[in-house]
């Protein structure tokens, strides 16, 4: 399976984002040139894919990184998959050559992880102002031209749509969100918001809009601080900071407590190891150690999974966990499930996914986000989003191989109207 060589195309830097009086829901003018890019949280058990699927899992050399636009270093480089605990079998069969018998969850093969690719990329000729007189003509007099409003959104990268809110601005004396706003209302509004807002305020005030209320969504939170870059994740606390006037580690320490605290508190640092080499002495001693502080042992010592989670680079604790399937004949995902339960689990695996194959976790996170009855749009409409101009070409080839349809089926037939037109519009067939 031939994967396409793709340089990833960065965000530059925004604009303001205008609306003031709204600062609760949008960035007032306190503008930031953030570059940005980022993932989501992992679900349950990995459904993973078929073992033909791959051409010889495991007989690829680690690359170097993975260039996202932050600079992301921890890419899942390739190699043998470990075996993948819980979650059915795609296939049906069940490969018995994997340690432990389960299904091996997705590595990605060589070729995926020398960059990545976006559905959404700038437009050739750019007019802004253009693009505000359409989107002011689809708004005016009676009822919306929602098609209007889709073509511009979905094909503008979102650099591209923060000079649109500008152009609008200058040219109309409105705010362009403020009348969207007006017209739109459901799922349609939260995704145009959300294609709207520059890339970290969308991560920033996702992460505030979970905390918000009575109640956490530790998902959200575990799908963007597990998942960013330490540049991504630096420019988050400042924008929270900026935008809220609030400190992120502060909010997390009062929304959250115990392991799962600590591991957040340790992810919002933004201080990971990003070094690309992998130092295989370390991984050996590192695989040791987890194996020591959990199966190997009466009772688990968090803060040792804790330490090596936090701070080993992603391409070091995916040579870690192919060392530790040796030392503990087991994988270092299911020791993960035996030893820790909850949220704090639901973390320290979502990292280790992300440095197994980042774009599988997001797969598997959009799956369960329209599995069964209901949908949870939220989640369907941040990973979309959030990866369109980073991995969402990665994520559509994992999803199809982990699941055996295409996302764009699923979203056919769990979204309807506009709102499903935009997501078609964004994700591409």
């Amino acid at each position: 399976m031939s994967y396409p060589g793709y340089p990833p195309t960065g965000y530059p830097p925004f604009p303001g984002y205008p609306p003031a009086g709204q600062e609760s829901t949008f960035p007032p003018p306190g503008q930031y040139p953030y570059p940005t890019g980022f993932p989501p949280v992992g679900g349950g058990a990995y459904p993973p894919a078929p073992s033909s699927g791959y051409p010889g899992a495991g007989g690829y050399p680690a690359t170097a990184g993975y260039p996202t636009p932050g600079g992301y270093p921890g890419a899942p480089p390739p190699g043998g998959a470990p075996s993948y605990p819980g979650g059915g079998f795609p296939g049906g069969q069940m490969p018995s050559q994997y340690p432990g018998g389960q299904g091996p969850y997705p590595s990605q093969p060589a070729a995926m992880t020398q960059g990545a690719q976006g559905t959404i990329r700038p437009a050739a000729n750019f007019d802004a102002m253009r693009d505000a007189e359409v989107l002011r003509k689809a708004m005016k007099g009676f009822g919306t031209d929602e098609q209007a409003i889709v073509n511009i959104v979905a094909n503008r990268s979102n650099d591209q749509r923060q000079k649109i809110k500008a152009a609008f601005k200058t040219m109309y004396g409105k705010d362009l969100i403020k009348d969207l706003k007006s017209e739109l209302s459901g799922n349609m509004e939260e995704l145009i918001l959300a294609l709207f807002m520059p890339p970290t305020y969308y991560d920033a005030w996702s992460l505030r809009n979970a905390m918000k209320g009575a109640g956490t969504q530790e998902r959200v939170l575990i799908e963007i601080l597990c998942t960013r870059t330490n540049q991504e994740i630096r420019e988050i606390v400042r924008c929270y900071q900026s935008e809220f006037g609030r400190d992120l580690e502060k909010d997390i320490r009062s929304d959250t407590s115990g392991h799962f605290e600590r591991l957040l508190v340790s992810m919002c640092q933004g201080n990971r190891d990003e070094n690309q080499n992998v130092n295989h002495q370390l991984a050996q001693e590192d695989a040791q150690r987890l194996y020591q502080a959990g199966e190997g042992r009466l009772g688990t010592d968090e803060s040792c999974f804790n330490m090596i989670l936090a701070t080993r680079s992603f391409p070091q604790l995916k040579a870690t966990m192919e060392a530790y399937s040796r030392v503990a004949n087991r994988d270092l995902l299911s020791s993960v499930a035996r030893e820790f339960s909850g949220n704090v689990e639901s973390g320290l695996k979502t990292i280790l996914q992300c440095a197994l194959n980042r774009p599988a976790f997001f797969a598997e996170r959009l799956y369960y986000s329209m599995k069964g009855a209901g949908t949870d749009d939220s989640t369907l409409v941040r990973i979309v989003v959030t990866r369109s101009e980073i991995d969402l070409v990665q994520i559509k080839q994992m999803f199809k191989q982990m699941y055996q349809k295409t996302l764009s089926t699923m979203i056919v037939s769990d979204t309807s109207g506009d709102y499903r037109r935009l997501l078609l519009a964004i994700v591409g067939q």
